[in-house]
């Protein structure tokens, strides 16, 4: 029997290989920028053909390369980075496993024309699938200029499976992003298809974010800064009014690399805990330095995963950090007394002689434990005259309207006796009971509690529905079947709204433009990266126009792909949270009735398209366990 193990040439292994380095276009584009900024380049300009299909090429001012360089650059486990073993615990580079640009070689059509500094000739090189075509002299400025054309060209299936050009722009501008947030001292273009997508000036981080999502996110954000023995920290949080329920920003980087780490992204939260909505997400930009040698990067060929050695006390030094920008800029929010569920404070009843509790929310005025003075508390002897003498007026006005009322329509005692009042036997100290209410829930078969929830009854026992979530159910399923209809009619806004979107947005708005406008937006392009929103859909949307537009972005663009019927579920979602009620409102009993007939006559009305639960039942069993 023969032998069965054989040894895959190159460039099979190469093209393996680049299964796991090469994704997608958006993954040539972060390991050729990081090949550029190890080679010392300060400028750097990123230019792209048919969202990387057919042209990505990076263009830097570094160190270049040598004839002989040039040509080992492109084999297997071949670099500059490291020597020996040893050296990967004291890694100051981006790249070091020799594997990239092997990697891209296997799957494209490459070109490098490189030159050092100080001499007057580089080197053009041309590879095609692993395999160098071509080798010479030619005259070229100083640095690399990269060129990845035919982006697997000769792996058919790779090819297949990319996504929409629209998809494949947006992964490249976001590792741009990411690649431009690490590197803020660093000039870089982003240019696709001739159109300018980023042109970012060397700057400080702060200024960084502001060009790249808008000085209004620059404005939001405070700085945090602390160094210790373990690690520096420093970057910018958001203010927690600034909050977002979708698209966050959120970027963690260790000695200039960028990474992923979900147990110091907990730390970020745990911050936040009771300062923001438990659906809504900060943006934050940490920027973490530790000793090379007590982290390990080796983890993932995209190099995005890092173990930390020290792992738990950086998650300490990190919440302080946090937590002390935040109260050292007064970010925690005030109380809001006149919210529904404002809690009950204690007051202090003088004709009682104890305490008796109210709610804020009903009643505002009446007590302000904050209050500089009141009459009850140590009151100057002025202060009381005034007041007895006000309270004395306020008592014979209100004897005045009494006598009035009573002259026009007495009561005689019989009719007073007659009176059922619930009477209190041996003592016994009962809870007094709501008669009104009881008097309301003989009346309806519906309650609303807090303003937020509708009760009403089954054969089973009680329903107990979330207002708001039953609306947004609702609603949805209108939207959804508007979506699959004619063009609705759009409402006109008597002064257009400007919106300004980040580039990638931007992209994403130009491929769903169609659906946008059929749902009854009416937008238009007045310059790069701004829109204008002439007309809005026919319902009353209880948000800005603007930030329905753009959550409707984030959230298509978060998904793995933009098929027709996600986008259409994805707007139909967002105008429906956008419109619905919100807990507080107070409703009618002909209000809620009609929303829970609509609710009750939807397929699915248990759930939220999002998957919130919109109904609970209490059991007759389950209340009867309470007694």
């Amino acid at each position: 029997m023969s032998d069965v193990i054989k040894l895959l040439p190159d460039s099979v292994a190469n093209q393996i290989a680049a299964g796991e380095v090469i994704q997608r276009p958006a993954s040539v584009v972060k390991e050729l920028v990081e090949n550029a900024v190890d080679a010392g380049a300060d400028t750097i300009s990123v230019v792209i053909k048919d969202a990387g299909r057919t042209l990505i090429q990076v263009v830097d001012n570094g160190c270049g390369m040598s004839t002989t360089d040039a040509r080992l650059a492109f084999e297997r486990h071949s670099t500059s980075k490291i020597t020996v073993a040893s050296d990967l615990f004291a890694l100051n580079t981006m790249g070091f496993r020799g594997e990239a640009l092997a990697s891209i070689a296997a799957v494209a059509q490459v070109e490098l024309k490189t030159m050092r500094h100080g001499e007057s000739i580089g080197t053009r090189l041309v590879i095609s699938g692993s395999k160098v075509e071509t080798q010479e002299p030619v005259a070229t400025t100083p640095g690399s200029n990269m060129m990845v054309k035919n982006l697997f060209f000769n792996v058919p299936a790779r090819r297949k499976f990319l996504k929409k050009d629209s998809v494949e722009l947006n992964n490249i501008v976001h590792e741009f992003e990411r690649l431009a947030l690490v590197n803020p001292s660093l000039n870089l273009t982003l240019i696709h298809n001739d159109n300018t997508l980023h042109q970012l000036l060397k700057g400080s981080l702060k200024q960084r974010i502001g060009a790249l999502f808008g000085k209004s996110i620059e404005r939001q954000l405070l700085p945090i800064s602390t160094e210790t023995s373990l690690v520096k920290i420093n970057g910018f949080v958001s203010m927690p009014e600034n909050a977002r329920k979708r698209g966050a920003l959120q970027y963690f980087f260790v000695n200039g690399r960028n990474m992923r780490h979900p147990y110091f992204h907990k730390a970020v939260m745990h911050c936040y805990e009771q300062l923001i909505r438990a659906d809504e997400q900060p943006n934050y930009f940490i920027n973490l330095e530790v000793d090379p040698s007590t982290i390990d990067v080796n983890i993932h060929p995209t190099k995005n995963e890092i173990k930390f050695e020290n792992e738990q006390p950086i998650w300490q030094i990190l919440v302080a950090a946090i937590r002390e920008s935040l109260g050292r800029f007064n970010a925690v929010p005030a109380i809001d007394f006149d919210a529904p569920d404002a809690p009950d404070l204690p007051a202090f009843n003088p004709s009682a002689g104890n305490f008796s509790s109210f709610s804020t929310s009903t009643n505002p005025e009446a007590y302000n434990p904050f209050a500089e003075s009141t009459p009850t508390r140590q009151p100057s002897s002025n202060n009381w005259r005034k007041e007895s003498n006000k309270a004395i007026g306020d008592w014979q006005q209100l004897y005045e309207q009494f006598k009035n009322a009573t002259e026009q329509n007495p009561v005689s005692p019989d009719e007073i006796m007659s009176t059922d009042i619930p009477s209190r036997t041996n003592n016994t100290q009962c809870e007094s009971l709501d008669f009104a209410s009881s008097e309301i829930a003989s009346k309806t078969s519906v309650l609303q509690l807090k303003n937020k929830y509708i009760l009403s009854q089954n054969k089973n026992g009680l329903l107990i529905v979330d207002q708001h979530r039953a609306h947004v159910r609702v609603l949805y399923e209108k939207y959804i079947a508007i979506n699959r209809a004619e063009r609705q009619p759009s409402q006109k806004v008597m002064f257009p709204e400007i919106v300004n979107l980040t580039p990638a947005q931007n992209i994403l708005l130009h491929e769903i433009l169609e659906d946008i406008e059929n749902i009854g937006f009416e937008i238009a392009f007045v310059g790069p990266n701004t829109w204008a929103i002439n007309g809005i859909p026919s319902s009353e949307l209880n948000e800005n126009s603007g930030e329905v537009l753009k959550s409707i972005l984030d959230d298509i663009a978060a998904g793995n792909d933009i098929t027709r019927e996600r986008i259409q579920e994805v707007i139909a979602l967002n105008l429906a949270r956008a419109g619905a009620i919100r807990g507080g409102k107070q409703l009618t009993d002909v209000e809620m009735e009609h929303l829970l007939n609509q609710l009750f006559s939807i397929s699915t009305p248990t759930y939220t398209p999002d998957g919130l639960k919109v109904i609970a039942e209490l059991s007759v069993e389950d209340i009867e366990q309470l007694f």
